[in-house]
């Protein structure tokens, strides 16, 4: 085959590849090539090679996607964690949760409990981040933000269908949600938030304050309580127990003392689902 006839086909063959729209193709195909004709590569694995490379770069274009929408605080990843100022929590389990299977799946929620500054909000975003980069849609949000947000659709009848475009996310994570204000209106969208999801899909909450004190949240009393029946049914608690990091850290800036004894507790909470009269109108 004469040059200009190979390039005519090289022409053509970007022309296909843009319709097809495959554009990572598009691009290394001709390094590939020249690879397959000088090592001799059979036609199945000169094709191999192509999709493979075409699969591997829709998935990194998805992931970056993701991670654009996920909204999460930079720099928060599990290399980055103080495991070793949380002892009682498991680096090992954290891992293993990162991968989704088993609980995104179906639908079970996590919630961390400690007081400000304790790492809550770090974790829970480096748990967001490995779910992306393990292929899960996951929004991460001040829960007064969003709550804020549903307020303003319910406002314009709109509330249900914000509530269903929250869907596509497999891990919503609701931080601090102690800072959501005693307003009726508030909470109870965020109520609406949580029944929405229960057993569909998985939420994770950092708090300050444990469940016996969530009354300061949900001023309904019954509200409360089917509040945390819905989120605590298929969940992992994980108490971080621990003295703020930025208060060690201005600590030891100061007198140079070494780490504070720390401790955390973790559980897992599988209870009854919530009782019909655990319900508000």
């Amino acid at each position: 085959m004469n040059q200009m006839s190979q390039s005519i086909d090289a022409q053509r063959l970007t022309l296909i590849l843009n319709d097809l729209r495959l554009p990572a193709i598009k691009q290394t195909w001709p390094e590939i090539a020249g690879r397959a004709d000088k090592e001799g590569w059979p036609a199945a694995r000169f094709l191999t090679a192509l999709v493979e490379h075409e699969i591997a770069e829709r998935d990194r274009r998805r992931i970056e996607r993701h991670l654009g929408d996920a909204r999460l605080p930079p720099g928060k990843t599990l290399d980055s964690f103080a495991f070793d100022a949380v002892p009682m929590i498991s680096r090992a389990q954290v891992t293993a949760m990162c991968s989704g299977d088993g609980w995104l799946e179906k639908g079970a929620n996590l919630i961390l409990f400690g007081p400000p500054g304790g790492g809550k909000s770090h974790l829970a975003a480096a748990i967001g981040l490995a779910l992306v980069e393990n292929g899960w849609r996951v929004l991460f949000t001040r829960t007064s933000d969003l709550v804020q947000k549903l307020q303003v659709a319910r406002r314009e009848l709109a509330l249900e269908a914000a509530i269903a475009r929250l869907d596509k996310y497999h891990l919503l994570i609701l931080d601090d949600l102690a800072y959501v204000t005693k307003d009726q209106a508030e909470t109870s969208v965020l109520f609406e938030l949580i029944s929405a999801r229960y057993e569909r899909r998985s939420t994770l909450i950092t708090a300050n304050q444990p469940f016996g004190e969530w009354g300061r949240i949900f001023p309904d009393p019954a509200m409360t309580l089917a509040a945390v029946d819905r989120l605590v049914h298929h969940a992992t608690i994980f108490e971080m127990n621990v003295e703020s990091y930025r208060r060690r850290a201005a600590v030891q800036r100061r007198s140079g003392a070494g780490r504070p004894p720390t401790y955390a507790t973790i559980k897992t909470v599988e209870q009854s689902p919530p009782r019909d009269n655990q319900t508000t109108s």
